[in-house]
């Protein structure tokens, strides 16, 4: 299935409904490093004196981890289905394919930023984005 293409006016309107999605990614990721931070430590903790943990800590921490990875795997699915290409799941980073005087070139926007106002060259990734300075 091709790429669809976006305007930037399109990529900003697209936002209703990509923003939920991303927040929520970025919710859940956030989580799961706290998780997986708490893991960690239950492992330290239950390899030495036990800490006072059991392994009902530890597999409670594992369930909700692969709990947290399926709903984060459908965040990214709902972000395909919309057309956007999901960047960095920590950031919230996506970007919305779209033309710029005839060049493929890839809208920025990530969690936080109130509006799509960036764009790259296919593959330059974030550190290449520039303000959008074209007229649809």
């Amino acid at each position: 299935m091709p790429d669809r293409l976006f305007t930037p006016d399109e990529a900003n309107s697209a936002l209703e409904e990509v923003r939920p999605a991303a927040e929520r990614l970025v919710a859940l990721r956030e989580r799961m490093r706290e998780l997986e931070r708490t893991q960690g430590e239950l492992v330290t903790a239950s390899g030495g004196n036990g800490g006072g943990y059991a392994a009902s800590d530890l597999n409670a921490a594992q369930q909700e981890l692969v709990g947290l990875a399926e709903a984060a795997g459908a965040c990214i699915e709902r972000l395909t289905s919309l057309g956007v290409r999901v960047k960095d799941v920590d950031l919230g980073l996506v970007d919305f394919l779209g033309l710029r005087y005839g060049e493929e070139v890839e809208l920025c926007w990530h969690v936080g930023e109130e509006s799509v106002a960036w764009w790259h060259r296919v593959g330059e990734g974030f550190a290449g984005r520039k303000p959008i300075d074209w007229i649809e």
